[in-house]
């Protein structure tokens, strides 16, 4: 019989229902030695959090973290906030002994994530980061063709994440909802928040970064604030494109923007190489296109695999070959992943560490964009 691992959570929105949807999901796929319990949500909110609880099956309620933290009954702490209060949070679950995931990106910068690392690494708790579109299949499948050499050397990486949602210039800044809108919550805008999923997953299939080149721009200027109710300076990055360059060689084109009208959630990646190309698309979660050159010359072309053979990362535990899964089974994955690793004592990535890796790159492409210079690593 499974062991419990009682689950604490801070914050009920998106990545709140998210997380707690996967806690409620994964042993009912995954044959797991743990078996996560939703004992607390934790939310400034009483009567939100009272109902979230309601909603999703948790056993208890608290209004502040800090309470929390001190309950014996809670083994893992999932830090679903605002970026501006990820570091306090984390330090002091870690010093408390508690198991962390942390929601992306680490923190507000490399240094507060520097501080993130130290805590858990000296306390020696399991930890992950919600970088979770590792954990789509296809792109699961994708890292497993490179780490085969099917592609050979790789020549290119590009990648690309596009909203829309923020172009209405009477759309406020800051509090519930808005939070991503305001520096002083969220640290920057389109690059901590987009970019940082495209740099985790690059570096995860093609390696670290050497340097970038950027640029940056906030279209609009000053909005109202949601909870001071004055006009105040906008502070984050509205758009942001850049170079790089991979250790590996390869050269690299990011970009990410919130004003790219009729976009709503545009994730991207192609990675060409010597042997062959690979590129995915969030639109089109499921499938992995592939090109590969030792094909016959009257029938190469790219080819559209549909990863849903039981062959397939992950997909064993799923339906029969031919049907879909969707974006909420990525963080069904990662917590089975999680759960497994705690099981045999072994970190289980992205941990804190790999994704500060992607903060330090997030905090060069936010310098160069002001500085207009390469900056290394």
């Amino acid at each position: 019989m499974a062991k419990t691992l009682n689950i604490g959570m801070i914050g009920y929105g998106f990545m709140g229902r998210a997380h707690s949807n996967a806690y409620r999901k994964v042993g009912n796929f995954f044959n797991l030695k743990y078996q996560p319990v939703l004992k607390a949500v934790c939310a400034r909110n009483a009567d939100k959090a009272k109902a979230f609880a309601s909603q999703w099956g948790y056993e208890s309620i608290e209004t502040d973290w800090k309470q929390l933290l001190k309950r014996e009954d809670i083994d893992a702490i999932d830090i679903c906030t605002p970026n501006n209060v990820h570091a306090e949070i984390a330090i002091a679950a870690a010093k408390a002994g508690k198991m962390i995931l942390c929601e992306k990106p680490l923190a507000m910068n490399a240094a507060e994530g520097e501080k993130m690392v130290k805590a858990v690494e000296t306390a020696k708790v399991p930890n992950i980061v919600w970088y979770n579109y590792r954990r789509i299949p296809a792109v699961t499948f994708a890292k497993q063709l490179i780490d085969e050499g099917k592609l050979g050397r790789i020549f290119h990486y590009r990648a690309k994440f596009l909203q829309d949602w923020t172009i209405s210039p009477e759309l406020p800044q800051g509090g519930q909802g808005l939070w991503r809108l305001d520096s002083k919550a969220a640290g920057s805008g389109v690059t901590g928040d987009l970019l940082a999923h495209c740099i985790d997953t690059a570096i995860w299939l093609n390696g670290k970064i050497d340097c970038v080149s950027a640029m940056t721009e906030t279209f609009i200027k000053e909005r109202k604030h949601s909870l001071s109710g004055k006009v105040e300076k906008v502070g984050i990055d509205d758009a942001c494109a850049f170079l790089a360059r991979f250790s590996n060689g390869s050269l690299a084109t990011f970009e990410s923007t919130r004003y790219a009208r009729g976009h709503k959630a545009l994730y991207t990646f192609e990675v060409n190489g010597e042997k062959a190309s690979l590129a995915w698309d969030l639109h089109d979660l499921h499938r992995l296109q592939y090109f590969e050159h030792a094909d016959e010359g009257s029938l190469r072309g790219w080819r559209s695999i549909h990863v849903t053979d039981s062959d397939h990362p992950y997909m064993s535990k799923w339906w029969v070959p031919g049907l879909a899964i969707g974006y909420e089974h990525s963080f069904v994955h990662q917590v089975a992943d999680f759960l497994e690793g705690v099981a045999k004592n072994k970190p289980v990535g992205p941990t804190f560490r790999d994704a500060l890796e992607t903060q330090y790159i997030c905090d060069a492409v936010l310098k160069s964009g002001k500085s207009g210079k390469w900056v290394n690593i």
